[in-house]
């Protein structure tokens, strides 16, 4: 690679060519070719594109290379017995017209920010698996929340990205498209038009679901032009539960309705489990429905810090063919939804409490929320996953590391609290790790095990033989 701290070792003219695409798998090689010259850019490729192939050029004069070297090298003659020798040859790189060539001067490197690149990577990404896959398109389970909100945007993202490449002449992305949607005239222009012929969003409400998400569901999808649906679950669900009490002559409650905790979780299940097989279903069979061939790959929106604690059913409507979000932590999602609230309407989003609308409502309100449930923020869960990850950290460590990041916030005690409280929920949760959807990974902080998270997924919960002698026993004290 070329930075310009790294100068002094590229004394030289260096061309650097990187693959682009991805190979059917969690990674996808963003190009972003580059031809420095002593460690200054002087060209650089485009970083994620739906261009299979990207050529760039640049004009460079060899005796800047010497010039260089024997400006580096010169307070070492003295020293060096043996003198450096320019050495002829009979042959040359460039004819005498060459003299008369501007070389390229050296260029400002692009960066994108974090929020760019989750629009644009996991897009790209998107591209290569549909056209590999041979489906139609995608469909998703679009809750109003975060998370689905930003895997919708980031397939309208992707629309806009073949909308331009195809204005651009890119012959290649307008046969995959013509392909893609089974129209051999088609010519995309508009990216909401071609989001709706590949892209398809339904919201799947129960009598625990509010307005409130129904709307910003619906707003969302009109926005971005895919073509969405409404789907109740209650009917599936009272089914599955009459299957249950019919064998065991009971009928399980919510805790609101004097249930126990398992019965309240095993019904919260049933939901989510619900909308996977619905999610399916209609993957494989809604575009028979219009008369149009093909199916669809289904979509996840699941983020890093719900995998983290596990906070999510196996097997719902997390489960999907592939999730663009899923090495992506709330926080991040946040931001990146954040820079697309002047186009789209993302603003109710980002300001509604994060919900799963598993429980029964309360005066037509929300009585559950994510973070209530996690008995921490998603913003401490962004630092945690961090110091997990990152810096490798079991509980003691993580522990004195958060008192001193936290000692505005919150006092030793309560730092020990969540610290034992994440690492039990971490642990009694860590074989969902085993189940989850393939996923784009950008970010280090991925708790993944197929790729980027080795460590077991089966722990002894109290923390007694994995943790550091004395670690648990120190948290235990100051609770």
């Amino acid at each position: 690679t070329c930075c310009a701290g790294s100068r002094h070792y590229l004394r030289g003219s260096t061309l650097y060519a990187n693959q682009k695409g991805c190979d059917g798998d969690r990674v996808y090689y963003d190009g972003c070719a580059m031809v420095a010259i002593n460690g200054d850019i002087v060209a650089q490729g485009v970083q994620f594109s739906v261009n299979d192939v990207e050529v760039i050029s640049a004009t460079l004069d060899l005796e800047d290379v010497r010039s260089y070297r024997g400006r580096e090298n010169h307070p070492h003659l003295e020293s060096d017995p043996k003198p450096c020798y320019r050495v002829r040859v009979n042959f040359s790189l460039s004819d005498v017209d060459d003299v008369h060539l501007p070389v390229h001067q050296p260029v400002e490197w692009c960066f994108h920010t974090p929020e760019e690149e989750i629009s644009l990577g996991p897009a790209c990404w998107l591209w290569d698996y549909l056209r590999r896959s041979g489906q139609a398109g995608f469909l998703l389970p679009l809750s109003g929340g975060v998370d689905s909100a930003s895997s919708a945007c980031i397939v309208h993202s992707l629309c806009v990205l073949l909308c331009r490449a195809v204005e651009d002449g890119n012959t290649q992305v307008l046969d995959d498209v013509r392909r893609v949607v089974g129209d051999s005239t088609y010519r995309p222009t508009q990216p909401r038009e071609l989001c709706s012929r590949i892209f398809t969003t339904c919201y799947m409400g129960s009598e625990n679901s509010t307005e409130d998400t129904r709307t910003r569901a619906k707003d969302l999808a009109g926005e971005i032009g895919s073509t969405h649906m409404t789907i109740n679950i209650d009917l599936a669900v009272r089914s599955i539960l009459g299957i249950f009490s019919a064998v065991t002559g009971k009928w399980p409650q919510f805790g609101v309705n004097g249930g126990s905790r398992r019965e309240n979780l095993a019904l919260q299940n049933v939901q989510a489990r619900v909308r996977m097989v619905l999610a399916y279903l209609f993957a494989q069979l809604s575009l028979w429905s219009r008369g149009r061939p093909g199916g669809l790959l289904v979509l996840g929106s699941a983020n890093v810090d719900e995998s983290l604690t596990g906070y999510f059913t196996k097997y719902d409507c997390s489960s999907a063919d592939i999730n663009p979000i899923g090495g992506i932590s709330k926080a991040d999602l946040k931001n990146f939804l954040f820079l697309l609230r002047r186009d789209l309407p993302a603003e109710h989003i980002l300001t509604a409490p994060p919900t799963a609308e598993l429980e029964p409502l309360k005066d037509g309100q929300v009585s559950q929320t994510d973070e209530a449930d996690m008995k921490m923020t998603y913003s401490e869960l962004s630092v945690i996953g961090r110091l997990r990850k990152i810096s490798m950290c079991g509980p003691f460590s993580m522990f004195c590391k958060l008192i001193h990041l936290w000692k505005d916030l919150l006092s030793p005690v309560e730092v020990a609290q969540k610290v034992k409280h994440f690492f039990w929920m971490y642990s009694v949760n860590r074989h969902k790790m085993t189940t989850l959807t393939p996923a784009y990974h950008a970010e280090s902080y991925s708790p993944d095990d197929n790729r980027f998270d080795l460590r077991p997924f089966l722990y002894d919960t109290p923390w007694r033989k994995v943790a550091p002698a004395g670690a648990v026993g120190a948290i235990t004290h100051l609770i």
